[in-house]
């Protein structure tokens, strides 16, 4: 196999001081912007051929909220109906039915599983339980290494609880952001802390496996006595893991399209500061015995946590996606769902087919940046991994990157190990473009 690598490109600078518009959180390679309806045939194709012999994962999106956070990017509806609901329900089970009968299945089993949104948790007892049923019908996770389900506190009652305890769920993530209320209102969360407290109780009667909690870095109104509570009151509840973000501004949040239509200065604390807070909270967590698992994540014990859904999409495995403008990799192909309520619907419910709408086959070359760069995020690479996977040699072709990261501190080269510093973890979404092909720098990422 052979590359065109950018040796000689130098890597892209660390970005703006101020938090400006725009993705800075990547999570796939090459960037969604270049996916397309016209290779819409590539995901069919794949999908109508034999498995790949790599890891199978499903993804649900759940897209109900209370209310949109101010800082959310994602496809969610508020203010719902019961028959919304219920609609959307049906064509996710007409979803998982059609998807279960697809040759890529190719009967291997689920190893993880993910129920996001949007609010998965905003859905009742009854109605998680019916959806789980239907979706049984058609496929089954018994074998799943992990079934992480996410929560926004104010959500939870004890008896939903010990629904997603009893319907498999192994992971929790409780989406916390802050402990301030003042903060959460500000943001436009739906939840205070009293509610973060009360779910805490009932999730730890209910025996978890492992639970997480999420912090966001930079939220509007952010200070450092604050951001220092925060930091005291997660340590205090235990979780399993902390995940913990630096606020960022996408598109098609609230606050950007009040800052692009000239309401509002950018609100959100500098890059150089939210590194400093999340460089805190790593030094607080490691004091408290936790461990560095990667950019973003501390773990209590990683012998326990091993996060089955990120290390598996990291290293190239098949992920189903499933719900409205959901994403998802298939046979070496990136698609994206079909992103609006009645384009979603109505080929599920009218005319038994997949929602599709975008889509993307990656070179082999892009293939290899994209677990390069995604598997960086843990804080190191193994240059032998991709020698072997790949037959390329990553620390030679992009020699000029490794050389200028070193020199600037953000990581060291020791034989085949690739190791950030902290520096380098705090900005690592920053150093990731340089590995870009050169069409590819630049462009709009969403």
């Amino acid at each position: 196999m052979t590359t065109t690598p950018p040796a000689k490109t130098p890597p892209v600078k660390t970005p703006p001081a101020k938090t400006e518009v725009g993705s800075y959180f990547i999570a796939n390679y090459p960037p969604f912007s270049q996916w397309s309806r016209d290779q819409l045939g590539e995901v069919e194709a794949a999908m109508g051929a034999p498995p790949t012999a790599v890891p199978l994962g499903l993804y649900l999106h759940i897209p109900f909220c209370r209310k949109r956070c101010k800082f959310c990017y994602f496809k969610v509806f508020t203010e719902n109906k019961a028959s919304d609901i219920e609609t959307y329900v049906s064509a996710l089970s007409r979803e998982i039915e059609l998807v279960s009968q697809l040759p890529v299945m190719g009967g291997r089993p689920i190893r993880f599983v993910y129920f996001g949104g949007g609010t998965p948790s905003f859905l009742s007892s009854r109605q998680l339980t019916s959806l789980v049923d239907r979706l049984r019908a058609s496929i089954r996770w018994d074998q799943a290494e992990e079934v992480t389900f996410e929560c926004e506190p104010g959500t939870l009652s004890e008896s939903k609880i010990k629904t997603l305890r009893e319907l498999g769920v192994t992971r929790l993530s409780l989406g916390v952001e802050n402990f301030s209320d003042a903060i959460l209102s500000e943001n436009g969360r739906a939840h205070l802390s009293p509610e973060i407290y009360r779910a805490w109780d009932w999730i730890r009667n209910a025996a978890f496996p492992n639970v997480n909690i999420d912090l966001i870095a930079g939220m509007v109104g952010e200070s450092w006595d604050n951001w220092k509570d925060s930091v005291r009151r997660a340590i205090d509840l235990a979780p399993e893991s902390v995940t913990i973000y630096q606020m960022e501004l996408p598109f098609n949040t609230v606050y950007s399209q009040d800052i692009l239509g000239n309401k509002i200065e950018t609100p959100v604390a500098d890059w150089a500061t939210k590194r400093a807070w999340v460089d805190y909270a790593f030094d607080e967590f490691l004091a408290a015995g936790y461990h560095v698992s990667s950019a973003y994540t501390m773990v209590r014990d990683p012998h326990k946590v091993n996060f089955s859904y990120r290390d598996n999409l990291w290293q190239g495995s098949d992920l189903l996606a499933t719900g409205i403008a959901s994403f998802g990799h298939v046979s070496g192909v990136h698609y994206q769902n079909l992103p609006e309520w009645n384009a979603y619907i109505q080929p599920l419910l009218n005319e038994g087919r997949l929602p599709l709408g975008r889509a993307l086959r990656p070179t082999d070359h892009q293939r290899l940046i994209r677990e390069m760069i995604l598997q960086m995020k843990r804080g190191f690479l193994d240059a032998g991994y991709f020698r072997r996977k790949f037959a390329v040699e990553i620390l030679d072709d992009w020699a000029e990157a490794w050389r200028q990261y070193t020199a600037e501190g953000w990581l060291a080269v020791e034989g085949d190990r690739v190791q950030l510093t902290r520096q380098g973890l705090l900005r690592v979404d920053a150093l990731l473009p340089a590995f870009f092909e050169p069409e590819h720098r630049g462009v709009r990422y969403t």
